[in-house]
């Protein structure tokens, strides 16, 4: 009891203080992230590529033990084959994805840079043709279009053109921050793949070890129940993201397909824009949809209303055929509540939120039921959500439903 209550008085201490002192405990937790990084990266990429280890391990494992009986070195070669395949399988996908991605989008930037004077002559056109039978409108319209180009011209021209010291040293610091940034960044991924290497081999370690801790701390009931709710964690984040990934994937490919067909401008560019944001639940699809579609409109109009068109058909194929194909109703969730934890995490979290949001209120949906099911059978009452429509009250004496 006296353990109990020291505890109960430090975690006051510490909510207060983190209450008070919020933006110092705000940015600790970001240095710290900082500086797990590398771990956190390795950790992420160990989860989604383990399946592809223990297939390796497992594949190898079984035909090494036919013509080798030395178990224990079977063992070391099947690890050592996983792990060689999964370090190769996540350089594939990188060196492939630069080498696939990186000129096209290249190719692109500087067409949009070499042809924004003529897009936005033709959008000017096209506004005054569109607009001709309203002449206000047309005449409102156009010279705020006109200002708007003036003012943007005038920032090029202060930015990049009529450079002075202080300019440059501003650039050379921005320049200079961001190849820092981008040096970090790579660092940490490159720790972050050894660190994968690592974890994938002594998952089963600590997933033993963390067992052993709960089993330690908690009554086997709790405990029994903790490792059970663990598993409906890894089930819902395993299978939702690792299937929205290759579902993502596939919409990429069969848009870049679509708009090459029908000629678009950019195409790479624009199929990686949705390929990226078709990851986000429900939001994604129209959320990549309105860069793409600025980007067209500027070359042309009659092509921007055709991609939204595609784009909205693609939408409905992912959302009706392919998606449920791949994912099924994984999360139990319905329409309704996928918006709101979207919603929630997103503003909470912001993009990473916006896509472990559905596993992730899942899991607290989950646990949600499990504790008003166990209280609702304490009391001897339905669990089935159905027996509670058109309820009035219950029965104090013997416990009726009365409709």
């Amino acid at each position: 009891m006296g353990i109990t209550a020291v505890a109960v008085i430090a975690v006051c201490i510490l909510l207060w203080f983190s209450i008070q002192h919020w933006d110092m405990v705000r940015a600790g937790a970001k240095t710290l992230m900082g500086i797990l990084a590398p771990v956190i990266y390795g950790a992420v990429l160990a989860y989604l590529i383990s399946p592809i280890y223990n297939r390796v391990v497992a594949g190898s494992s079984s035909l090494l033990q036919r013509v080798w009986k030395n178990g224990r070195a079977v063992k070391s070669i099947s690890k050592m084959l996983g792990t060689a395949a999964s370090i190769a399988v996540v350089l594939a996908v990188i060196v492939g994805m630069f080498q696939m991605m990186i000129p096209q989008l290249l190719e692109s930037i500087m067409g949009i840079r070499d042809s924004l004077p003529i897009y936005m002559e033709n959008l000017y056109v096209w506004l005054q043709k569109l607009l001709s039978d309203n002449p206000d409108i047309e005449t409102f319209v156009l010279e705020n279009f006109q200002t708007y180009i003036v003012t943007f011209e005038n920032w090029l021209e202060k930015s990049f053109v009529n450079i002075d010291i202080n300019r440059l040293m501003q650039i050379v610091t921005g320049v200079s921050s961001s190849l820092l940034g981008i040096l970090s960044f790579i660092k940490n991924w490159l720790i972050g793949l050894i660190v994968m290497a690592y974890m994938l081999n002594i998952k089963d370690t600590l997933t033993a070890q963390g067992k052993k801790i709960i089993y330690g701390l908690l009554n086997l009931r709790m405990a029994n129940a903790v490792v059970e709710e663990l598993r409906f964690v890894n089930q819902m984040f395993g299978g939702f993201i690792i299937g929205k990934l290759v579902d993502s994937l596939i919409i990429g490919i069969i848009c870049f397909i679509g708009v090459s067909l029908m000629n678009m401008p950019f195409p790479m560019l624009l199929s990686v824009i949705i390929g990226v944001t078709n990851v986000i639940p429900f939001f994604g699809p129209f959320i990549g949809a309105i860069p793409t579609g600025f980007l067209v409109l500027l070359v042309s109009p009659v092509k921007c209303v055709y991609f939204l068109i595609w784009i909205f058909l693609l939408q409905q194929f992912d959302g009706n055929i392919l998606g449920p194909k791949i994912l099924g109703n994984s999360t139990g969730l319905s329409s309704f509540w996928v918006l709101f934890s979207i919603l929630v995490f997103g503003g909470l979290f912001g993009f990473v939120g916006m896509i472990i949001a559905v596993p992730a209120f899942a899991v607290i949906y989950d646990l949600i039921a499990r504790g008003v099911h166990r209280s609702l059978r304490a009391k001897k009452l339905p669990v089935g959500t159905d027996d509670y429509r058109d309820l009035d009250h219950i029965d104090e004496k013997d416990g009726t439903f009365v409709k």
